[in-house]
């Protein structure tokens, strides 16, 4: 009688293994269903309740935060498989995140109470105007023409106070520009349709509108002469947040290291690339002028309309040495759908060396250009430096990182540049290793780019860390690394004005290394062959890179997980 339970059990364990590696298995979890009806309401959330900074959008996200962390926590966490698991870990820290993020906005708005009295009523307009009664139009009137004046008398007391923070005065800004959200959703619903609003508003509302402007470029002016604002001769302005925010930053994505810690990193990889450099160099007959070695290199640049073609070449090239190699799968219709733009002037000013993903953005000179900035960008887009980033770019770097995020486990949203930016310079690593480049002119193109992603690390930390200025971050660039002046302005102004997060620039390096020590454990040890390793992280979508290796190696990680993962040594 005994032997039948037992059977049954057994019965039952092997289901739930044959079920954990079934297809269906491989594209959901036991998280993904909340994660899934997550997203979808706070979508419906953020189009409903579209004003930004408002009270009553910041109390609506709170509650929705609040009632899927009691979901999640109910979940029977010590039976959860490892991919599970870092669902579980990775959906929670966002939750608690974004719940800490919103008590921040709440307590910044309270601190700015004195500075939009007349926030309620413009709010109270834009809530009333949702499901389209007739509003009474002459008070609406009278109550613009007293906001306006507010403004005003405002301003005034604004111009000359001194102590506002950086921070509050980043958050006023957004909710002026709230205000101005929320003022054109009445306006452009009732102006021209209803009769009483097209009399009594039109004036006030166009004062209000104009006033509710001047009030927005006031603010910016304060962030101008806030301390940390202020332009160093660069014309780049940013905002450090700090060492202590860092290393919360570093411990969301589960990077157990200081930034001083990192700083040493980096220049123990640096001193690594000096080596390399100058073999290199020596190689090239130019002794231990690497700078020279450097400016060679720089000027094999292409003619004018001949960058396409080379870029193909070197695709080409780059593609074949990966299947060669049996590196990774590349699916046939991810070689046949990635396609080319050329980068406008604009965008070049922040991104002055080509992009990628499944459209390769190509930087180089217009004819509207200054001579000398058309001759920093085809030197700074040479063949030899591009060598180094086509596959970065494209295969098996960003593109397809892309493609296969679109088709293995779409419902993980945990982006993260450790992950993005990591794997793509981790393939920059691997391709060195395996003899990609073919001269010491390739080399010297490869190390650039590595010298780089060093500096990257070492400008960002201090520069957040309040040590270096905007200015100080070109210079090094230009001196360490080896940059053209334009192209390092426009990498610090990318870095610290361009929308990325703060650990962005820092996430390339140690990111990579996080996926090389990897791979030293499960392929130079002979537990995966490079497909199956590669394979793998393309299969799970973007996380931090520690979670990455919870999965493949199949750990079952704590609930309340913490950075522990040391990745160099």
């Amino acid at each position: 009688m005994r032997k039948i339970p037992i059977l049954i059990l057994c019965m039952v364990l092997e289901a739930m293994r044959s079920n954990a590696q079934s297809p269906l298995y491989q594209q959901t979890s036991e998280v993904n269903n909340l994660m899934a009806r997550y997203e979808a309401d706070r979508g419906s959330i953020h189009r409903f309740y579209f004003v930004e900074n408002s009270p009553e959008r910041r109390n609506r996200l709170m509650t929705l935060v609040s009632d899927y962390l009691k979901q999640v926590q109910q979940l029977k966490y010590e039976d959860l498989p490892a991919g599970s698991r870092v669902d579980y870990v990775l959906f929670k820290r966002n939750l608690d995140e974004q719940q800490r993020v919103l008590n921040v906005e709440k307590k910044e708005y309270e601190q700015l109470n004195t500075w939009f009295p007349f926030a309620a009523t413009i709010y109270e307009m834009e809530k009333y105007r949702r499901r389209g009664p007739q509003p009474d139009a002459q008070q609406w009137a009278a109550q613009m023409k007293e906001i306006t004046i507010s403004i005003g008398k405002l301003s005034k007391s604004l111009e000359k106070d001194s102590a506002i923070t950086i921070n509050l005065i980043r958050r006023a800004q957004g909710v002026v520009k709230g205000f101005q959200t929320a003022l054109k959703s009445v306006n452009d619903f009732y102006s021209g349709y209803d009769p009483a609003y097209t009399w009594w508003l039109p004036d006030p509302f166009k004062k209000l509108d104009t006033a509710i402007a001047a009030y927005a470029q006031l603010w910016q002016q304060k962030a101008k002469s806030a301390p940390g604002g202020k332009d160093d001769g660069s014309g780049i302005i940013g905002y450090p947040i700090g060492k202590e925010e860092i290393i919360r930053q570093l411990q969301l994505e589960f990077i157990p290291y200081t930034p001083e810690e990192l700083i040493d990193i980096a220049n123990k990889e640096f001193a690594w690339c000096d080596a390399e450099m100058l073999k290199a160099t020596q190689e090239m007959g130019l002794g231990k002028d690497w700078k020279a070695a450097l400016e060679k290199v720089k000027n094999t640049y292409v003619a004018p309309g001949k960058q396409p073609g080379a870029i193909m070449k070197l695709y080409d090239e780059s593609v074949a040495f990966l299947k060669k190699n049996n590196l990774l799968t590349i699916p046939p219709m991810a070689e046949e759908t990635w396609r080319m733009i050329m980068m406008t002037p604009e965008r070049q000013l922040v991104n002055p060396f080509f992009t990628g993903g499944e459209v390769l953005s190509i930087s180089y000179p217009t004819n509207t250009m200054e001579e000398d900035d058309k001759m920093m960008s085809m030197r700074g887009n040479n063949p030899h430096f591009s060598r180094a980033t086509v596959h970065h770019e494209l295969i098996a770097g960003h593109h397809l990182q892309g493609f296969m995020n679109n088709r293995y486990k779409v419902y993980r949203n945990f982006d993260t540049p450790f992950w993005i930016e990591g794997w793509a310079l981790y393939w920059e690593m691997l391709l060195w290793d395996l003899k990609f480049p073919q001269s010491p002119e390739d080399r010297v193109g490869m190390l650039f780019w590595r010298m780089h992603r060093c500096a990257r690390i070492i400008f960002s930390l201090n520069y957040h860390l309040g040590k270096w200025t905007p200015q100080q971050c070109i210079d090094f660039l230009v001196d360490r690394v080896g940059h053209e002046r334009a192209n390092a302005e426009g990498e610090v102004r990318r870095s610290f004005v361009g929308g990325y997060s703060p650990l962005y620039q820092l996430a390339y390096m140690i990111g990579g290394l996080q996926f090389y020590t990897m791979k030293k454990e499960l392929v130079d040890s002979g537990k995966m062959t490079y497909a199956q390793y590669h394979d793998a992280v393309l299969h799970e979508n973007s996380m931090p890179v520690s979670m990455v290796r919870a999965i493949i190696t199949n750990q079952r990680i704590a609930k309340d997980y913490k950075a522990e993962w040391k990745f160099y040594r």
